[in-house]
């Protein structure tokens, strides 16, 4: 099974930071610091991440591939 990055699940739904930042209802600074593993999103904003990307929780990475 292909497990996307965050930012690849994004992309590949063809959004922009920006456009999913306000589909999901947060800031670009919000969205680029899950995206890059300093904050992580809570249950209910995962669910809408999946509902957006239209990808199933487990496809999606949700943690950083380069842990400090």
């Amino acid at each position: 099974m292909v497990k996307f990055s965050l930012k690849a699940a994004r992309i590949n739904a063809g959004l922009t930071q920006k456009e999913a930042a306000t589909k999901l209802g947060v800031s670009n600074a919000t969205l680029c610091n899950w995206e890059n593993g300093v904050s992580f999103p809570n249950a209910e904003q995962i669910e809408k991440i999946c509902e957006l990307y239209g990808l199933p929780y487990d496809h999606i990475n949700f943690l950083p591939t380069n842990p400090i």
